[in-house]
């Protein structure tokens, strides 16, 4: 069986460019995805994104594309504080569609095969993160569906 990647789909009552911010403005994303946030958008910029539980953990992340307000992607670390090159990170794509007023917004986590760890660890890793994109896309569609002030 192949871990090598994690699809997610959530539909959020909310429209294509409010969920687009949520995704990539540091402000929102501090406050769905871990405690803090830092994103450079734009092909090239650097993001980089913290847990206080964990004693300020922080992943750091290469933006790969931006196509406001339908795509966003990047690639993150597996570990804290490590850069995300080839064999230390995946890449998590965003696609953002219309249903109606709503969002869809689908999640593609890909590139566990490719990290420097055996298959066991790979496997692990794509299921941490499956538990983890499922608490975190929750999360992401509470506060996005939140009346803006």
């Amino acid at each position: 069986m192949s871990h090598d990647r994690i699809e997610r789909e959530v539909l959020i009552e909310a429209p294509r460019e409010r969920v687009f911010a949520v995704l990539t403005q540091a402000e929102h994303v501090a406050r769905w995805f871990g405690d803090c946030a830092e994103i450079d958008l734009r092909p090239g910029g650097k993001a980089s994104f913290g847990w206080s539980e964990e004693g300020m953990a922080t992943f750091h992340a290469v933006i790969e594309r931006v196509e406001p307000p339908y795509f966003f992607s990047y690639r993150w670390a597996r570990h804290t504080d490590t850069e995300p090159v080839a064999g230390e990170a995946t890449l998590v794509e965003f696609t953002l569609s219309t249903d109606g007023g709503n969002t869809l917004l689908r999640v593609v986590e890909t590139g566990f095969a490719s990290l420097n760890a055996t298959h066991d660890e790979q496997a692990q890793v794509a299921d941490e993160n499956t538990k983890g994109w499922t608490s975190e896309l929750a999360e992401l569609k509470e506060y996005a569906e939140r009346p803006v002030a």
